[in-house]
């Protein structure tokens, strides 16, 4: 049995997480999961009752209701992503392996049959995280799902905005959002994807692993998210995945 008490979350003790729990399960709502992820997950950082909650939430996860299934594999994929910090929670993966084998088996299930682009980009960052992939599995959603990651040039260490989708493909030291007159009014380069075949190590796992599962707009966007990019500042040519990893 658990003693929420001797155990921390973001606000302090974690005698609330139980009652918290219980009422997800039985009244689930995006407010309370909010306010799961705020105690146990709070802007990335976890604690030793984030990995408390493990078995609820693979429990969750395994229920058969695919909104709450979801949820939790998120959650629990950006608890075991956050292993390495300092929790006072010892050996993570070898303490949770059972809860941490049945989370991976149900994102395999659920991301396949994800129908939501963001939903799926979310549960294939879940599914590194429960393999012990570092790195990617705290920094594919946010970029991937937003088609844009912020670098810092290797060269000049100017801020970059690299941008790949609906908005085009390209890199600025601006910030195209606040352009007045949109995109066309300021300072880009072109972006390089990687030819699918010249893709190796996780970005061509993620490539071909988005293929198959029938999301083609994911596999393009990882072409340039595993592509190159020049430095509007300096000309310098860098590898984008380089520098969304360099401070990993």
């Amino acid at each position: 049995m658990t003693d929420w008490s001797r155990l921390n979350h973001a606000y302090g003790a974690a005698g609330d997480i139980p009652a918290l729990l219980d009422r997800i399960a039985a009244e689930p709502s995006a407010e309370l999961w909010s306010d799961l992820w705020s105690a146990l997950c709070h802007q990335g950082t976890v604690y030793s009752a984030s990995f408390a909650a493990l078995p609820w939430l693979a429990e969750t996860a395994t229920g058969g209701n695919r909104e709450q299934a979801v949820n939790a594999l998120v959650l629990a994929g950006a608890i075991v992503a956050g292993a390495g910090q300092s929790h006072k929670a010892g050996d993570v993966r070898s303490a949770h392996a059972p809860q941490i084998s049945a989370l991976l088996t149900a994102v395999g299930t659920y991301r396949r049959t994800a129908s939501d682009r963001a939903d799926y980009i979310h549960l294939m960052e879940a599914t590194l995280a429960f393999e012990g992939v570092v790195g990617w599995s705290e920094e594919l959603a946010w970029g991937l799902g937003s088609e844009e990651y912020t670098v810092s040039c290797p060269d000049c260490e100017a801020g970059l905005y690299v941008v790949f989708g609906e908005r085009g493909f390209f890199s600025s030291s601006e910030d195209h959002a606040l352009a007045d007159g949109g995109v066309e009014t300021i300072e880009t380069r072109a972006l390089r994807p990687s030819p699918p075949a010249d893709l190796d190590g996780i970005g061509r796992r993620l490539h071909d692993l988005a293929l198959a599962e029938g999301r083609p707009e994911v596999a393009h966007a990882l072409t340039y998210v595993f592509g190159r990019a020049t430095c509007p500042d300096c000309e310098c040519d860098f590898a984008v995945a380089e520098q969304i990893g360099a401070d990993w």
